[in-house]
């Protein structure tokens, strides 16, 4: 055991002492390697970056929240048979809620319409444009995971009746009266003059497609009498249990039926959409990802073997001396195997490791410069990238390794 341990001390120590010696063959050496550790870890960046910010957005949008609409969020093929449906109204909300109501053990526990509208926003001189209109009813704090942070929102009187109330995002607060609260002020909808009752708490974005700060929030009833009665909504019903939701979809898939009176041979002619959906939108694009990434990765790591061990074939050459003059003073072929493959492997970790140092601080950048973005460095990546490493070290030096193992003393004294 101690000889063992010294072999691999004494090993290591040559090693290092054969990269320092030859510095810049080491480093263009690893060049191949540092690629590779860079394609792999950016990669696995990116992928956990997507499943960090689905799942934020997820939790944003709300995970035990069903979604009734005229159509599905996934592609269509038969386009027509969607366009022909009937549009989601807002009664059919109250028709739900009864249905729930009368249900025993219902999966489900209240439906709530809400209507939205893309517009520009005023306040005196100020104004915000690309701002998301929500119309809804009091119910609707029931549903949202979203926070006040100022104010309240509008009560059922105050729904029912169609105030002209608003609650307004963090980035339509800031923009419309920078410096001051909005609580009480007055903005411009459509030319209509509504007060502002409460603001939200900030939430970021969706995907970095659509941002939750961006909105108002207004009575439903208020915002029919400048859009019309028959204003198109969705309708969003909340689950009791988030871990039973494909029991939830299916009971409100049978309500939805008995509301639109649909026969038991008839189709569905409504959608009922989840945030798992997005899901199967973004695996194409982390499947891509991840294609291309390990095409890369393993295109640089493949040269940066060959590098490796040509190097250390050429090493082996160089030092056909030194071998046989050890083997003549009694040392093992393990000895000389362990050396030249500690020395492939050390080139191959020090490629690994700058290779991690690069995209660590390709991360920082990203980071400063885009801060909504989800980047995440873990240290699963930096075990595999070590693995990647230590592998390929050992692949590419065996070969050589093993043939300086097996040199005749003799012939390798009279080497020139």
């Amino acid at each position: 055991m101690t000889r063992l341990i010294y072999e691999f001390t004494e090993s290591f120590r040559i090693a290092f002492a054969q990269i320092r010696a030859n510095t810049m063959r080491s480093i263009l050496t690893a060049l191949g390697v540092i690629i590779g550790i860079v394609a792999v870890t950016l990669m696995g960046t990116a992928i956990n970056g997507i499943d960090i910010g689905f799942q934020n957005s997820l939790a944003m949008l709300g995970e035990d929240v069903l979604y009734v609409q005229k159509w599905p969020w996934q592609n269509v093929d038969d386009w027509w048979n969607y366009q022909n449906r009937p549009p989601i109204r807002t009664e059919i909300a109250d028709k739900l809620n009864r249905i729930i109501e009368q249900t025993p053990n219902s999966l489900l526990e209240v439906a709530v319409p809400v209507g939205g509208r893309g517009g520009s926003i005023k306040a005196g001189a100020n104004s915000v444009s690309g701002v998301t209109i929500f119309g809804t009813t009091a119910d609707y704090s029931r549903i949202t995971t979203a926070e006040i942070a100022e104010g309240r929102l509008f009560n059922e009187v105050e729904a029912n009746a169609g105030r002209q109330i608003a609650v307004i995002g963090t980035t339509v607060a800031e923009q419309l009266f920078p410096g001051r609260s909005p609580l009480d002020q007055t903005i411009d909808i459509r030319g209509q003059h509504f007060t502002v009752i409460g603001t939200l708490a900030k939430q970021g974005e969706f995907l970095g497609l659509f941002s939750f700060d961006n909105q108002v929030i207004v009575p439903l009833n208020a915002m029919r009498k400048y859009y019309g009665n028959r204003m198109g909504v969705d309708i969003r019903v909340k689950v009791k249990d988030k871990t039973k939701l494909t029991e939830a979809s299916d009971e409100l898939v049978g309500a939805m039926r008995r509301v639109r009176a649909q026969l038991p041979a008839e189709r569905d002619n409504f959608s009922i959409n989840q945030q798992q959906a997005f899901k199967a939108q973004l695996d194409p694009i982390k499947s891509g990802i991840a294609i291309a990434g390990l095409f890369i990765t393993g295109l640089a790591l493949f040269v940066g073997a060959i590098g490796i061990m040509n190097i250390t074939f050429v090493s082996v050459k160089e030092r056909t001396k030194e071998i046989g003059t050890r083997k003549a003073l009694g040392a093992r072929r393990f000895t000389i195997l362990l050396q030249f493959l500690i020395e492939a492997v050390s080139i191959s970790l020090i490629g690994g490791l700058a290779g991690l140092g690069l995209t660590y601080g390709v991360c920082l950048i990203i980071k400063s410069s885009m801060p909504a973005l989800p980047i995440e460095f873990s240290v699963g990546l930096v075990v595999v990238s070590m693995v990647v490493s230590i592998v390929t070290g050992i692949v590419s030096g065996f070969a050589p390794a093993w043939g300086a193992s097996r040199l005749d003393p003799v012939v390798a004294l009279r080497y020139e």
